[in-house]
């Protein structure tokens, strides 16, 4: 549950030169008991850990149960993999000197005490306006950030984007179990996040005023504090020169968030690519996406999904095999349509994070083991 953003900076000149897009990734993590499992409120205790060149891409997140990372922007997938190995790692150590553990989960999946916010002035000013609003442990997210040259293009970018966001939510699904008990969801995450106000699939806009138009109103109308609690699903930063893409359930290992950035921007570069040809963006209806969302979240991969280009349900990986064949022009340009086929063949072998968390718990029966299997996956 990102309320704060920390990752991208401007395109660098290499970018610009090449015509090629930068990415930088964000993840949320949960802070738990390791031999409990349960969300426990130690952030402080954590960031004391850190080592002190990294408190730069180490934040404190909402709740005392999370923490972040922010990898730098860059060119090339293996930058992205390394910087978010080193952080992984450095971070799990962190966190176990502190004497917890470090998950990488969409949401807790063993039932306790909710852990308090941060002590900070504007979350006091969110929990006076909404109260409870604020989830269980602490809901943990995946934002990717993509460089684009300027506003204007940010816009007719998010319009493109936007019909393809269930696939991507699906891929990224990674908590089925909360409050000690398998929801009957892959992304119990995406349920809860839904009770913000702000949250939902970004509406069709016609122009850079008419986002920064919306952003008055909602604000206006007190659904908002400021533009950092604009939670659609994707979104132009506030801070810096990308598109943010933030619909997905934090990965549990850093092979499924290399994979679901190569897919972020690939989708990104397609669109500018539409924008420059003079295609018109896909104009689904708000609806149909919310209801595209909903099975996401519900099925994941290893589901159903809607094809949103027709309102029928298929095959979630039949969907995925589709999308990623239109993305496959701007994975080859950027050079990662080997490691994205590769990465995807361990996605169909090993399943979604949500898969692998029920397939654990059906061999064993004990939340305990998924924790501990799932805190593996993040030091990776």
């Amino acid at each position: 549950m990102s309320m704060t953003g920390q990752v991208a900076e401007a395109p660098s000149d290499m970018a610009a030169a090449t015509g090629l897009l930068t990415v930088g990734v964000e993840e949320e993590f949960l802070l738990v008991d390791p031999h409990t499992g349960a969300a426990v409120p130690a952030v402080d205790l954590v960031m004391e850990q850190v080592p002190a060149e990294l408190h730069g891409q180490v934040e404190r997140e909402f709740q005392t149960s999370q923490i972040e990372i922010g990898s730098p922007p860059g060119l090339e997938l293996s930058s992205i993999r390394h910087s978010l190995g080193v952080l992984r790692r450095a971070l799990s150590d962190a966190a176990e000197r502190a004497g917890v553990r470090l998950l990488a989960i969409g949401t807790g999946p063993v039932d306790g005490p909710v852990p308090p916010v941060v002590d900070k002035p504007r979350f006091d000013r969110m929990i006076e306006r909404f109260r409870l609003l604020v989830p269980g442990p602490g809901n943990n997210g995946m934002h990717v950030h993509v460089g684009v040259p300027d506003p204007d293009t940010g816009v007719q970018v998010l319009n493109h984007v936007r019909p393809w966001l269930p696939m991507l939510q699906a891929v990224t699904t990674n908590s089925p179990f909360a409050r000690g008990e398998d929801t009957g969801y892959a992304s119990w995450r995406s349920v809860e996040w839904e009770r913000w106000p702000s949250v939902a699939p970004t509406p069709f806009l016609e122009s850079h005023e008419h986002y920064q138009r919306l952003i008055r109103q909602l604000i206006s109308s007190g659904v908002m504090l400021d533009e950092g609690m604009l939670y659609w699903y994707a979104r132009l930063s506030a801070k810096y020169p990308t598109v943010e893409l933030r619909i997905g359930d934090v990965c549990p290992s850093v092979d499924d968030a290399v994979l679901v950035a190569a897919l972020v921007r690939a989708l990104v570069a397609t669109a500018m690519a539409d924008v420059e040809a003079g295609r018109p963006a896909l104009r689904t209806d708000h609806h149909l996406l919310v209801g595209a969302h909903w099975r996401a979240a519900h099925d994941g991969l290893e589901g159903e999904a809607v094809d949103v280009t027709n309102g029928e349900l298929r095959p979630a990986w039949e969907l995925l095999d589709r999308f990623v064949e239109r993305m496959r022009p701007a994975l080859e340009e950027h050079d990662d349509w080997a490691e994205v086929t590769d990465l995807l063949g361990g996605l169909r072998r090993h399943g979604s994070g949500a898969a692998r968390q029920r397939a654990v718990f059906e061999r064993t029966g004990r939340l305990t083991d998924v924790v501990q299997d799932v805190a593996r996956q993040t030091r990776g």
